[in-house]
């Protein structure tokens, strides 16, 4: 034992290889380094180097004999202040400088920068940019997102103001929101629907008044709504509005109708859209798909097996997805040979069903390469999408290609894609998306990123993104 000058702190050395480790068992020294914010953050003091260790003492080893990895803070905190700046790019490229440096990614900053390439194109001009901003921060399924979509609820547009109601609406603290609330009443249809699933979702039964208020709504599909979030509410009455939307001779009510069932959740629904399956209507036994594979129940695996024959493209494409979505092993014999449909459609969404039932990607490589070759920019979209049921080298080297192709709209869903596949291998991948020429597909990379960082960190401790 011995005692470090000038500190009066007891120390213990420690031999480890042919290094001398000096533990420090208690004292400020330990204290200050842990405010770091790195669980293994290395600090010098009086000619040594510390480091902090998984049980909070503090090592402190011999000058030379480590290398110190810590990014220093102040140019951490340059990088934060151009991404309030709005600098993002320049932000990344300090941060990549000091990255390479220090040998690995810090993950909590590159969070703060990923964040940096959405926020500012939430003012931007262009619906579609607006857009792209809105759906990252609606994908993020962060607490964190929800003063951000607030402000959402002020945008110009309809479709802009309904994605920040959905985001809203898939969080507690969302639904909580006075604004999102207020939205009830918003003049477009699309963000009044949102808003009331939102409510259904809240158990919360002191919105019912509030609910009540638009079964009375000029928009039938709105008063579906209501009726839906009131018997989520525990109002079992308001089934038979449901079950009479879902056959309305209204398409449109019909098929909002007939979408609420999958969402209830209620085993009564599986005969209604057997026989919504039957309609004339495509869009409406289109919904019918969608709707048995949202419900969750095994009695729709022969219902959608059945439409899988549908002469319909949509339908099928939705059949197939709903057979995904329900686990459906026993399918996978008859899903097979419609990697080879005539409709470039339905391959995708077979790829997307095989490959979320965990079958080898050899089983799609042929068809995948068929529809990322495709001249159509919508099919390569559609690729991607596929793709992001998958997992793997294979799958992530795709849409790496994929991030190069000359449309925006492709390398979009590659990335939102690359996102879902998670995992640090598509890290450098998301980094270079974020240098895109398209900002759309800049702010998408961002939503991306924080997904994946977010989900790396649930692995290791709990916590939701910092925004």
């Amino acid at each position: 034992m011995m005692r470090m000058a000038g500190r009066g702190k007891t120390l213990k050395i420690v031999a480890v290889g042919a290094a001398v480790t000096t533990v420090i068992t208690c004292g400020a020294i330990a204290g200050g380094a842990a405010q770091t914010g790195f669980p293994h953050a290395l600090f010098g003091t009086e000619g040594w180097v510390g480091r902090v260790v998984s049980d909070g003492s503090v090592q402190i080893v011999g000058p030379g004999l480590v290398k110190r990895t810590s990014p220093s803070e102040p140019r951490r905190r340059r990088i934060l202040a151009l991404v309030r700046e709005g600098k993002a790019i320049e932000a990344l490229e300090e941060y990549d400088r000091l990255t390479s440096e220090w040998g690995r990614e810090d993950e909590a900053l590159l969070r703060e920068l990923a964040i940096g390439f959405i926020l500012p194109l939430r003012h931007d001009m262009r619906d579609q940019m607006r857009g792209a901003a809105y759906t990252a921060l609606k994908e993020l399924n962060s607490q964190e997102a929800v003063p951000y979509l607030e402000e959402g609820l002020s945008d110009g547009s309809g479709l802009i103001r309904a994605l920040a109601a959905e985001g809203l609406g898939r969080l507690k603290s969302g639904r909580r929101s006075k604004r999102f609330r207020q939205a009830v009443t918003d003049q477009a249809a699309l963000v009044r629907m949102a808003v009331l699933k939102g409510l259904g979702r809240s158990g919360d039964r002191k919105a019912i008044p509030l609910i009540e208020q638009s079964l009375n709504d000029e928009q039938a599909m709105v008063r579906v709504a209501a009726a839906g979030a009131l018997f989520a509410l525990g109002q079992g009455e308001r089934w038979a509005s449901v079950e009479q939307a879902a056959s309305a001779g209204d398409r449109w009510e019909r098929v909002k109708g007939v979408r609420l069932l999958g969402e209830l959740g209620d085993r009564r629904a599986v005969p209604i859209l057997k026989k919504a399956l039957e309609a004339r209507q495509p869009a409406v036994r289109a919904a019918a798909a969608a709707a048995l594979g949202e419900l969750g129940l095994s009695e729709g695996v022969p219902l959608l097996m059945e439409a899988l024959s549908d002469p319909v493209a949509r339908v099928r494409s939705v059949a197939a997805v709903g057979l995904g979505t329900l686990g459906a092993k026993q399918a996978g014999s008859t899903l097979k040979p419609l990697l080879r449909d005539e409709n470039p459609g339905v391959r995708a969404a077979c790829v997307s069903a095989l490959l979320r039932l965990g079958r080898p990607y050899g089983e799609v490589v042929e068809t995948v390469r068929g529809l990322t070759q495709d001249k159509n920019p919508g099919m390569r979209s559609s690729a991607a999408r596929a793709l992001s049921q998958g997992r793997g080298r294979e799958v992530v080297g795709v849409l790496s290609l994929l991030l190069r192709d000359p449309v925006p709209r492709p390398r979009i869903a590659a990335t939102r894609a690359l996102g879902r596949v998670g995992g640090r291998d598509v890290i450098g991948l998301l980094k270079q998306a974020l240098r895109d020429r398209d900002q759309a597909v800049q702010a998408t990379a961002g939503g991306a990123l924080v997904r994946v960082l977010s989900e790396i960190s649930r692995g290791s401790v709990s916590g939701t993104p910092r925004l």
